[in-house]
């Protein structure tokens, strides 16, 4: 029989509470790299430590050369993973040990928590538009700056600046040089090729 009452066995250590991190992993293993997480919480029996491990993406929409548009995941942060997890020695060495994970973001060697208002901006930007999310976004292969040329519509074959991009109606306004004045002219993305 032992000397210690019951009242003074001591009970199972409740988990310190949850809180999000960003995690710098190997770019372009994202995924992988997250499901690798998740066989290691659970063989290690960790599971109440964690909550989400999120891969940040939005949905855009591509179109391919004939025309046709699709919608694809785009990585929002390549090479970053938000994870959701109380910070014990141990959950921090199990993701630490994790193959393609770089570290914690933070600062000498801490892993920081990340603020609940930026951990919602960027929940919010992965939520589609029918589910209540931001209105899709197109991808449009070119930047401020470049040179490119009219391949379809009144402008044919005049080649231009681009000076704005409006990604959410797919969009871009491009400087030409008509009559030797520039102006600025609105088309749609597919419109345009490089020069």
């Amino acid at each position: 029989m032992s000397d210690t009452p019951d009242s003074e066995v001591p009970e199972a250590m409740e988990p310190p509470p949850r809180e999000w991190f960003i995690l710098k992993v190997q770019v372009n293993r994202e995924d992988s790299i997250r499901e690798a997480l998740w066989r290691r919480i659970r063989i290690a029996g960790l599971e109440e430590f964690f909550g989400d491990i999120i891969v940040p993406t939005e949905d855009v929409a591509e179109y391919s050369k004939s025309g046709k548009r699709r919608i694809v995941k785009r990585k929002l942060y390549p090479g970053y993973i938000l994870i959701n997890m109380a910070l014990t020695d141990d959950t921090w060495f199990l993701v630490r040990e994790t193959p393609g994970v770089g570290d914690f973001t933070g600062s000498a060697g801490k892993p920081t928590p990340m603020e609940s208002e930026e951990v919602e901006r960027i929940l919010k930007l992965g939520v589609s538009e029918d589910e209540g999310g931001a209105q899709i976004k197109t991808a449009i292969p070119f930047r401020r700056g470049d040179r490119v040329r009219v391949k379809d519509g009144n402008f044919q074959n005049f080649e231009g600046d681009v000076e704005a991009i409006d990604e959410a109606n797919g969009r871009i306004t491009v400087v030409i040089t008509i009559f030797n004045r520039s102006t600025p002219v609105e088309l749609e993305h597919w419109q345009l090729e490089a020069v």
